[in-house]
This record gives structure tokens, sequence and C-alpha cells, in this order.
């Protein structure tokens, strides 16, 4: 006997938004647990990724932007690769991380906002990571002023870290390929208008046995 979760207007909004980002469907988790349950940064979060996917379907917008979860979601893909419905869990995970930043949402931890950010500032000023520049933007504005502050002159002495930044020879081609990225963000943000606030009278929600 199958059973069915059928959520429309306001309810199913969030999970559409997520799909329309994402092209995944949180319909097809049935809350087994097995993401949860392999992931090793649950200790560290305030709710599991079953739970994450679960607030989405039931359009719970504020407990979800609540949790720190997302962002300390690691990337490893151990929650995709045991779906049993092969639900890319952790490409939802950076969906969400997304949306908050869209929100104009502060998150519950500063630090993985603050290395995304000065990652990204790092790549576009330079077509690769200098190293000594993010370490000291990533200390300053997570407010870790001394964070590991006596590697750096010995890394420097081996020859570890430069001490100038190099540009990379394409950096055009890759300030190009960041445009594009964001012009597609804003193209999803549109179809987000358009598909995730007029769907109301579709079913969302998961299937199980």
């Amino acid at each position: 006997m199958k059973y069915q979760i059928r959520l429309a207007g306001d309810e199913g909004r969030l999970a559409r938004e997520i799909k329309v980002r994402s092209g995944v469907d949180l319909a097809k988790c049935y809350q087994c647990g097995e993401c949860t349950a392999g992931c090793p940064m649950t200790p560290e979060m305030d709710a599991g990724p079953t739970k994450v996917l679960r607030l989405v379907q039931l359009g719970m917008e504020q407990e979800l932007f609540r949790l720190n979860t997302p962002w300390l979601c690691a990337s490893c893909e151990t929650c995709t690769s045991r779906c049993p419905n092969e639900i890319d869990i952790a490409l939802v995970m950076d969906v969400i991380r997304q949306m908050a930043r869209l929100r104009g949402l502060e998150p519950p931890v500063r630090e993985p906002r603050v290395f995304q950010d000065v990652f990204l500032k790092s790549v576009h000023d330079y077509g690769k990571l200098y190293e000594p520049g993010l370490i000291a933007f990533y200390n300053l504005k997570s407010r870790h002023l001394f964070k590991d502050v006596g590697l750096g002159p010995r890394m420097l002495l081996k020859g570890k870290l430069p001490l100038l930044p190099h540009r990379s020879g394409n950096l055009a081609k890759l300030r190009e390929i960041m445009a594009k990225a964001k012009a597609h963000e804003e193209e999803l943000g549109r179809k987000v208008e358009e598909r995730a606030h007029g769907g109301g009278g579709h079913g969302h929600g998961p299937e199980g046995h």
C-alpha cells in the first residue's frame, strides 16, 4: 500500500523552489534516515539531513533556515551515495545555503559563509587561490584573528606559501564564467517567481511503502 502526502499552495512552495533551482524532487524522500545515519557531521548539526528534507516537504521555511545543518555540510556526498532513491542531498544542502543568502538571511554559523566569500573573492581577483590573503581575510572577517598565526611564517620560510599573489593567465575567461553563473542564478530566480509561486495545485510530498 502506498501513502502520499500532498502539499499545495504555500506549503508546497519551498519544495517547488528547490526543485526549480536544483532539479531535485524531494517528494521522493520517504524519511528512511540513511542520509543522517551516514553523515559524519551529524554530531555537530542541529538536525540531520533527514529532518532538513522533511522541513522542506512541509514548507517550514523559518525552521529550516534556523538550522546550522546546511552550513556545516562538508559536501562529502555520503548522504547522496546512501540514498535509496538517488536524491542528490548534498546538492540540496548547497541550494538551501544559496537560498538563505538570496533572502538576505544571516547564517546561524559565521565561518562557512565567510570562507565562501573570501574563497570566491580570491578566485575572482587572481584566477586561483592566494593562500596568505585568504587566511588573513578569513581570520579578520571570522573574528579569529590569531588562528594558526604561527604557521604562516614557517610555511613561508619553507616555500610552501607564496609571498605575493600570481594571477592566472586565463583570468578574463574565468571572470566570464563567473559572470555567466551569476546570470544563470538570476534566471533561476525569475523561474522561481513564475513557477514556484504559481503552482498551487500540484502535490508534493514523500511516497513510501
